[in-house]
């Protein structure tokens, strides 16, 4: 391929930057885009009171404060400058892995890229409108970098954490107004700031979720830099010691990356998680419930379950010991023995009494895992499994799982996303709050503000704002105008 491939998306990209130069979104695109940020919202709340960000917001109290304070820091309800809440909103929203995926890429773009662009959008006044544009962008950028170093890429590399570089420098990008050349400066500075390791959740830790947080930031940085006239290589995507021969077995799918752009979106088939875990195990899980619902057997029936899958199913996956919420949230053996004895994998399922039952974890010992070639092969478009349930006397049932609930060709409604929304953002800042956000962000003009946490931020919370009797920030209103305005 000749064609420069960042030229023709940073073209696009600046194509939405603003009203007066860019299109307004089409009715249908703007729904998809609600839709992301309904679900972001979900996974950023149920994650605002845990560590790592409350951790980050310790870490980074030195930045709080100032002029330049402008955008909304969620895990108090303060504000912090652009780059401090991309960092820290972003990390917070892929903590409790309830956030969305590209399936074709391997990558969670909303992280990055919403968290990176609702942090400027609140910095610089915009309103809905302009934040929409810029996820847009963001997501049809970085998914379609994401389609050209798939799927060799995901073999050292956490997609979230390297795409999500140019995520969020694209949506920061449009929000900042650049044009087309800077736009492509941005995108190019991000690439050499990319960066996330596989190894960093396949031991146990609280790097991941810094991985997108990372990437926010990082590419915020390159937006703003580009702005002010910094340069970066333009051949940075496509080079012979370029992003996808450094990270990819070639020097990248091109032509598959760029066909359709402008006509076909990314954010139109986005993957909403239903389990909150990791979504290599979804198949498996989908296939045991409804063997499950169909047959009507309990877990103590279960003598033995086996699951066979693609390639990061038996890699990342098979993890027949896990003891910690990290651990778990990988482990097809706990997440399967999960779903049987607590009727489902969501936020209740890695609690410290449930991580350590010792009925879970006699149930994963029933469980194994192995790699289907013919599944591999289909992998990353096709995300299935199959699954053998053995019953204690002999009793053998099966599935084959094409597919995920959640996944573009099995999508979860608007009302299941906003009873989604309602299950994890309740509990984290009380059904009324929720109920007031969510509806703001289906159907609002301005911007959602800083939203009070029921509970306090974990220990080691930062001394930010005078916190309210509920727990949250004692002045930050659910929506409004925009975050200026607020002020």
């Amino acid at each position: 391929m000749t064609e420069n491939p960042l030229l023709p998306l940073a073209e696009h990209a600046a194509s939405w930057a603003s009203p007066g130069r860019g299109r307004p979104l089409p009715p249908d695109l703007e729904h998809h885009a609600r839709r992301a940020l309904v679900d972001w919202f979900a996974a950023l709340l149920a994650g605002a009171s845990r560590p790592p960000a409350t951790l980050l917001t310790t870490a980074l109290a030195g930045e709080r404060g100032g002029p330049g304070a402008r955008s909304v820091l969620y895990t108090d309800g303060g504000l912090a400058p652009l780059r401090t809440a991309a960092l820290v909103n972003a990390t917070a929203s892929h903590t409790v892995e309830f956030d969305d995926i590209y399936r074709d890429a391997g990558y969670h773009p909303g992280c990055p890229t919403i968290g990176a662009a609702l942090a400027a959008a609140q910095d610089q006044g915009a309103d809905m409108a302009a934040l929409l544009r810029a996820v847009v962008a963001g997501y049809e950028v970085s998914c379609r970098i994401g389609l050209a170093v798939q799927p060799s890429h995901y073999r050292y590399w956490h997609t979230t954490g390297t795409v999500g570089t140019f995520g969020a420098a694209t949506a920061v990008a449009v929000l900042l107004g650049c044009d087309a050349e800077r736009t492509a400066h941005a995108i190019a500075t991000a690439a050499t700031m990319a960066g996330g390791l596989q190894q960093a959740f396949r031991s146990d830790g609280m790097s991941k979720p810094l991985h997108p947080g990372h990437a926010a930031e990082a590419g915020a940085l390159a937006a703003l830099a580009a702005r002010a006239g910094v340069t970066g290589a333009l051949d940075v995507l496509h080079g012979p010691v370029g992003f996808a021969a450094a990270t990819s077995e070639d020097a990248g799918k091109w032509a598959k990356a760029l066909d359709g752009l402008g006509e076909r979106f990314a954010i139109t088939s986005m993957t909403f998680k239903n389990h909150g875990c990791c979504g290599h195990i979804f198949a498996a899980l989908d296939a045991v419930r409804d063997l499950q619902s169909e047959h009507g057997f309990g877990a103590d029936a279960v003598a033995h379950i086996h699951v066979a899958g693609y390639g990061p199913t038996k890699e990342v996956c098979d993890r027949p010991e896990a003891r910690t919420e990290s651990e778990a949230r990988f482990s097809a053996q706990y997440c399967v023995a999960a779903l049987l004895r607590l009727g489902g994998v969501r936020l209740a399922a890695f609690e410290p009494a449930n991580l350590a039952d010792p009925a879970i974890h006699a149930l994963m010992r029933r469980v194994s895992v192995s790699l289907a070639p013919d599944l591999a092969d289909a992998y990353p478009a096709r995300r299935a499994a199959r699954v053998t349930v053995t019953l204690h006397g002999g009793r053998v049932l099966e599935r084959y799982q094409p597919t995920r609930k959640g996944d573009p060709d099995a999508p979860l409604s608007d009302a299941e996303l906003s009873e989604k929304f309602r299950e994890l953002a309740g509990p984290a800042v009380g059904a009324a709050r929720a109920a007031a956000l969510l509806d703001r962000l289906w159907h609002g003009d301005a911007l959602p503000g800083a939203v009070p946490l029921l509970a306090p931020m974990a220990a080691g919370a930062a001394d930010g704002p005078t916190r309210g009797p509920a727990g949250g920030a004692a002045d930050g209103p659910i929506g409004g105008t925009t975050t200026r305005a607020a002020e």
